[in-house]
């Protein structure tokens, strides 16, 4: 059974439609990337698939069961998790605390508990600040755990983002250009962190403009154009088929 399955999905804003029809699936345990030009529909695809949009027309099923249209934190609660294109980290908080807020699910929420300071919030916390500990140094932001996430160079702050998706315990986790805007050195310590997660048995749906990148780490590929989706398979299928060239890649 595939992990995600995408029917004929369409979404429409006014006059223009975004996404045209898109149908495919996403086997556990690999890394599938989407890719096309600006304006192709990659994030607005993501933001179908985590519940920010609602389809206009299609279905998506996650682990089997039919997830369209529900809304994010349910999403998560099965078992998805994302990045974004453009960062959303609170400034003002620590690394670690950022990271402890992808970990509410797996919190014990009972008010009059909390409240109380009984003994199984004070250690379920230690619980969580531990395994969120170990998250940043899996992702190489040991440095940087007690760092306010204010002075923390760019770079990290991506990776810092990548933990805490991780937090949650995905089975899915969505990458939105975790790339962009790094340097060479940034851009080979992100693709050793994808690799690792992909290898622990998380399944990662990556848009990525950095095709270096993407043809180095992917199972899969996925190209869309203009909302439609102009080829599928692997990265060798993908770099040797003639439209991808002439309409993204470019001549070689």
């Amino acid at each position: 059974m595939s992990l995600l399955r995408v029917e004929n999905l369409s979404i429409q804003f006014g006059g223009v439609r975004a996404i045209q029809n898109l149908a495919f699936t996403i086997q556990a345990g690999t890394i599938h990337s989407i890719i096309g030009p600006n304006g192709a529909g990659k994030t607005t695809l993501l933001n179908m698939i985590t519940g920010v949009y609602r389809p206009t027309t299609g279905t998506i099923h996650l682990n089997g069961r039919p997830v369209t249209g529900r809304r994010p934190h349910e999403l998560a609660r099965l078992g998805l998790s994302r990045t974004f294109q453009n960062l959303q980290i609170m400034k003002t908080m620590t690394a670690l605390d950022n990271v402890m807020v992808g970990r509410h699910l797996h919190l014990n929420r009972n008010l009059a508990a909390c409240l109380l300071r009984l003994p199984t919030i004070t250690r379920g916390d230690r619980a969580a600040r531990q395994h969120c500990t170990a998250l940043m140094e899996r992702v190489g932001l040991g440095d940087y755990i007690h760092a306010e996430a204010n002075a923390m160079p760019y770079g990290a702050l991506k990776r810092l983002e990548i933990a805490r998706a991780l937090a949650s315990e995905p089975k899915l986790l969505l990458l939105d250009e975790p790339a962009a805007g790094l340097n060479a050195t940034e851009t080979s310590e992100i693709d050793a962190v994808i690799a690792e997660i992909a290898r622990s048995g998380v399944t990662v749906i990556l848009v990525e403009h950095d095709m270096k990148l993407v043809m180095g780490i992917s199972d899969h590929i996925l190209v869309l154009d203009y909302g439609r989706k102009l080829a599928e398979g692997t990265p060798e299928e993908v770099r040797a088929n003639p439209d991808v060239i002439a309409a993204y890649l470019g001549a070689a």
